[in-house]
């Protein structure tokens, strides 16, 4: 009887542990992830974590951007790239392939593959388009939440005129919250 009870006291411990452990996010994109020219605490992972940190969430968000990756490239990193026990993760390509000028059914089904090969491995996603790239059909097909980032032309960027400047990433993070907010909700017990 003792090796029951010893059981379901380790057992206990062992959930009660999980559940103490803070919300893994992985920000899986290309250059407008990893924070381009500017800091990397002033790109748009490490703020939004300090972002969900202030509203009383333990997360921890991994930046796992690499500047001119594409789809192709993100397929090939995904399993490195997305750690064990991620709750969610930021979906952010499909620029990089435009300027290539690769298709883009071949990005669709790419991102596609992605999302899916996230999901099998039970890990939110949210999937994020800019640039007047608008990837809601994407999302609308595998049954993922969307956001589309909207920062005034021209206006807080890097020193290239491109990517986005601490303050453009700030503006992002707030159209994204909302979104990461409600994937974090579907996963508390």
């Amino acid at each position: 009887m003792s090796a029951i009870v010893t059981g379901i006291v380790l057992w206990c411990a062992a959930v009660f542990a999980a559940q103490a452990e803070p919300a893994g996010i992985v920000a899986f994109g290309d250059s407008a992830t990893s924070g381009y020219l500017i800091p990397r605490q002033d790109a748009y992972p490490a703020q939004l974590q300090r972002a969900l940190r202030a509203r009383g969430y333990d997360v921890t968000v991994k930046n796992a951007g690499v500047a001119g990756d594409t789809t192709l490239g993100a397929l090939k990193r995904l399993d490195l790239a997305i750690d064990p026990g991620t709750a969610i993760a930021i979906v952010e390509f499909g620029v990089n392939d435009r300027r290539l000028r690769v298709p883009r059914a071949d990005m669709e089904k790419r991102l596609g593959t992605i999302i899916d090969t996230l999901k099998r491995r039970q890990i939110d996603v949210l999937l994020v388009g800019y640039g007047g790239l608008d990837l809601s059909r994407v999302a609308s097909r595998h049954a993922t939440l969307y956001v589309a980032w909207h920062v005034a032309p021209g206006r807080h960027r890097a020193r290239d005129g491109a990517h986005y400047d601490a303050e453009g990433y700030r503006i992002v993070v707030g159209q994204m919250l909302p979104a990461v907010e409600t994937l974090l909700k579907r996963r508390r017990p």
